[in-house]
């Protein structure tokens, strides 16, 4: 082990330093949220300059980790989606079309004449009556059949005649599905432009018909969430026709949108629309002026190279919500797809388009019905709850390691506490969002973070038996430890990278967090600890090293016979997934609010609020699900306190009943007589099937990944037991469930993604040790081999899960009653990934065998066999 420059020494304690600098602002929460807000009102000019008394220096960092809606609470939006302005909008775009059809059947129908109509119908005069079956037959061609159940064999759009006018409008089954997919539409949009780095973690949901309710943590202003979701961000590449009469009887006119008084004659069919984007970066052009970039898919490159090779000349018109951006004369054949929008740009807004035009075009106009802000989702009972039980289970974790190793426990807790205050300063830096899948991704961050530092010592107690020398054998530790932390932290950072890449919302947000987690963990435990010891050892310079604590009162070896009930034991976890299988597809799951939706009541009073005591009075009907926030407008009188609650669906119906309904408000009523219910509304879930599609296709390709390198660092065989273990945790974790009828929501899913970072951190660990062992016994056999890699993992095993589970058990018992669901399938997943990786994975090596020939054997033989 060479000793450390003086260079190396400055950069790992300057990152620390750095680090723990974005970190520090955490710690004083309050008073930097206030210098922040006073340092926003001058930027918008609507408060006095920042002055040295509002409690924080100007030199220290100011970013701080935003907390969920669940923790803090947010910003409230309640948005009505204008559906009638879509199917107006459907009607004006069919007149142009059903008038060419029309004028072909000429000789039947006579003249044509478009009258004025209600809002989402179009009605047209023909001068000859006896041809109105013809022309209803043509307008009929111009439906669409409705795709959903409740509307199948039906259309969207029908034809009718009233008193000699040909009428077109919606019907009922197709304004439904209309609405449904607007709405469907508009709620991704919404979610893409808040949440497109996946570090917000907002609640956005249907509410009603055509209402969306959108909840984001971490600001404060209505308006501010306002300019987040932006405008409808309608891009279309339009023609440019001529000037006043030349325009001819279809052009729309439309103004610019620097010059008002300056305005263009449009076609108004589109060349190519914002649906064709793939891309869309803020830039700047020639001249270094704000501008955003765009790229289209292929279908849209090859119209946009059409055009402009056919037009090369003229001029077209880039409009925006019904603006003209700008509109350039076609200079030449643009054939690659791609270009660049300029205007009146700032770099803030040229930034936000870009974004806008990435998230997609709302397909209608939002209008905002409540401006309101939130309190937590969890109640300040359950927060306080969870913060002393975090405190409790630190605070273990770190007892138990100094217990174990003494003087190394002091290390890896020093480690332990600057792996968490990275963490914290990295998630400050990038803005994060911290909420339940959040600390779930913490709390892997911990066992990952504890795992390494045990590896280290354990492999250090190996080697201090045969080296005489201190430094050399605790260089050959951190040596032989090396591989087993990158590949089972690779593995995790894997999988977190495709969880980012393909998730959506809150899978993007334990993403992130993992992420993070394994790269501060990875850094702590190769270069934190390895100065720390190094420092310790030039100082001491101590001729013999032993490990003191409880765990060197045991053995130094065990000889376990794993595979004793060996059939037994595959046969149990066998059993275990057939049954939960079973039981899944038998029973179900339990889906929570978050996945069917259900019924959301608002209630106000003039009491003190007491949510604890709200949520004891539903859990005592069986409502222990319940989402109770409270509700914040500077328009409430004094004594005016409002509360919305959110209860879970009943069967297979999202609003609950009216026997139900009843039961929740005298539950209520017996804690607040005062209270009144204003308003009871049915609610989506947070999880839209594309949201729950992006989620699956994540962990699908997680799973997919983790195989991969697996087989790449190990053999095929590794990888097939490494992601049966992965499956065994996951199924028989959701058979418990489906068992038990314990309810299914988001961050019940956040322990699942919890656990199956932990299973293969795990089954890594020991397959890098059988990988090791192939190496240095040739000819032991293989069940010898597994045997003795077990044993010689199983300290480190043991002390991995038990520190874990102290910080899940602190959580379990002290953490209360709402996250006590999402705290018992993580912990019973740490339990049953350490019997897979025992049980499960090594079964499957054994019972697939693995070549123990060399490389070169094995080219001898393949050569030999093809000779």
């Amino acid at each position: 082990m060479q000793r450390p420059t003086f260079w190396k020494r400055l950069g790992i304690w300057g990152v620390c330093l750095l680090c723990l600098w974005l970190a520090l602002p955490n710690a004083f929460y309050a008073r930097v949220e206030q210098h922040n807000d006073l340092a926003a009102g001058t930027a918008t000019g609507t408060t006095a300059p920042v002055s040295r008394t509002d409690g924080w220096p100007s030199w220290l960092s100011s970013d701080l980790v935003n907390l969920g809606l669940d923790l803090r609470g947010g910003a409230h939006l309640l948005a009505e989606v204008d559906v009638e302005g879509v199917a107006r909008e459907r009607m004006d775009g069919l007149w142009p079309e059903l008038r060419d059809a029309l004028r072909e059947l000429r000789a039947q129908v006579g003249t044509l004449r478009r009258l004025d109509a209600p809002k989402g119908e179009l009605r047209v005069s023909i001068s000859e009556p006896q041809g109105m079956d013809a022309a209803m037959q043509a307008a009929r061609s111009f439906a669409s059949p409705v795709s959903t159940l409740a509307g199948a064999g039906q259309s969207d759009i029908e034809a009718v005649d009233e008193n000699g006018t040909l009428v077109l409008r919606y019907t009922e089954a197709g304004r439904s599905e209309l609405t449904d997919r607007v709405v469907a539409q508009s709620l991704e949009i919404i979610r893409r432009r808040i949440d497109e780095a996946g570090t917000r973690e907002p609640t956005i949901l249907r509410q009603g018909q055509d209402r969306i309710l959108i909840q984001v943590p971490g600001i404060d202003s209505a308006e501010t969430l306002k300019s987040l979701i932006g405008t409808t961000a309608k891009l279309s590449f339009n023609a440019v026709l001529g000037a006043g009469g030349d325009a001819g009887p279809d052009a729309i006119t439309l103004p610019s949108a620097s010059q008002p008084e300056q305005s263009y004659n449009l076609d108004p069919r589109a060349v190519v629309t914002g649906e064709d984007l793939t891309d869309s970066q803020p830039s700047f052009d020639q001249n270094g002026r704000p501008a955003v970039t765009f790229r289209f898919d292929s279908s849209g490159a090859r119209a946009f190279g059409d055009f402009t090779a056919a037009h090369i000349g003229e001029p077209f018109a880039i409009v925006l919500d019904g603006k003209v951006l700008s509109a350039p004369v076609i200079q030449s054949h643009i054939p690659g797809g791609s270009g660049i929008i300029t205007g009146q740009f700032t770099v803030e807004e040229a930034t936000e388009l870009s974004t806008l035009l990435r998230a997609g075009a709302l397909p209608a106009e939002l209008q905002f019905l409540e401006e309101r802000t939130i309190g937590p989702e969890l109640g300040q009972d359950s927060i306080t709850a969870g913060a002393r039980a975090a405190v409790v289970g630190l605070v273990a974790v770190c007892a138990l390691m100094v217990l174990s190793y003494g003087g190394f426990g002091l290390v890896a807790t020093f480690a332990l506490g600057m792996n968490m205050a990275m963490l914290l300063g990295l998630l400050s830096a990038i803005g994060a969002t911290l909420t339940l899948p959040g600390i779930a991704g913490i709390v892997l961050t911990m066992g990952m973070a504890v795992d390494a530092n045990v590896l280290i010592f354990e492999r250090i107690r190996e080697e201090l038996q045969v080296e005489k020398s201190v430094w050399r054998a605790v260089g050959k530790g951190f040596d032989n430890a090396f591989s087993a932390i990158l590949d089972s932290n690779l593995t995790g950072l894997l999988t977190a990278g495709l969880m980012f890449w393909l998730g959506s919302g809150p899978v993007r947000g334990f993403a992130v967090t993992m992420g993070l987690g394994i790269l501060t963990s990875m850094f702590t435990a190769i270069f934190v600890t390895k100065l720390v010891l190094q420092s310790w050892l030039e100082w001491r310079k101590p001729r013999t090293l032993r490990m003191t604590g409880l765990l060197s009162r045991l053995p130094e070896k065990t000889s376990i016979n794993f595979f004793r009930a060996q059939y037994a034991t595959f046969g149990a976890s066998a059993l275990a997934v057939v049954v939960s299988v079973f039981l899944i597809a038998s029973m179900g799951l339990n889906l929570g609010i978050d996945f069917k939706g259900g019924t959301s009541l608002r209630a106000e009073t003039h009491q003190t609020l007491d949510i604890g005591a709200y949520r004891t009075a539903l859990a005592g009907i069986g409502m222990q699900e319940a989402v109770i926030t409270e509700v914040f407008d500077p328009t409430f009188a004094p004594d005016q306190q409002v509360v919305s609650i959110r209860i879970g669906a009943e069967g297979g119906d999202a609003a609950l009943s009216q026997e139900t309904l009843t039961k929740v408000q005298d539950a209520l009523r017996q804690t607040d007589p005062g209270i009144a219910f204003t308003s009871v509304e049915t609610i989506g879930g947070k999880v839209s099937a594309e949201l729950l599609w992006m989620a699956l296709l994540a962990v699908g390709a997680a799973t997919a990944g983790i195989l991969v390198y697996v087989w790449f660092r190990f053999e095929w065989q590794f990888s097939v037991g490494a992601v049966a273990a992965l499956v065994h945790d996951v199924v028989v974790t959701l058979g418990v469930f489906s068992l038990f009828q314990l309810k299914v929501d988001l961050t019940i899913v956040a322990a699942l993604l919890t656990i199956l970072g932990y299973s293969i951190n795990d089954t890594v660990v020991v397959f890098d040790r059988v990988r090791e062992n192939l190496r240095k016994f040739r000819q032991m056999p293989l069940r010898e081999l597994l045997n003795l890699s077990a044993n010689e993992t199983l300290s480190r095993t043991l002390m991995t899960s038990l520190t874990t589970l102290v910080a899940l058990i602190a959580l379990l018992v002290l953490g209360g009653d709402v996250i006590r669901g999402f705290v018992f399938a993580i912990t019973f997943g740490i339990v049953i990934g350490t019997w897979s990786s025992i049980y499960v994975a090594k079964n499957i090596v054994l019972m697939l065998g693995v070549d123990r020939r060399s490389r070169e054997e094995r080219e001898a033989a393949l050569a030999a066999t093809h000779s």
